[in-house]
């Protein structure tokens, strides 16, 4: 809450010059690229785990394929 008080009174102090305008739509593509970053690990964690789930359930049907052979 404080960051974004001082960003604020930031920008109203900028704004008169332009540089408020470049100031707030720096921190929005900032706040974008966070989220994006974000949901890329979520991604990224969902993956694994759906691959992790592959490899065991491979190893579950090769032990199952080995055991119905002896």
């Amino acid at each position: 809450m404080k960051r974004m008080i001082l960003l604020l009174a930031g920008c109203l102090a900028l704004s008169a010059c332009g540089l408020g305008e470049t100031a707030v739509s720096a921190a929005a593509a900032g706040a974008g690229e966070a989220a994006q970053a974000k949901e890329a690990l979520k991604t990224e964690a969902h993956v694994k785990d759906q691959l992790d789930a592959a490899a065991t359930l491979e190893t579950q049907h090769r032990q199952a394929a080995e055991d119905s052979t002896r």
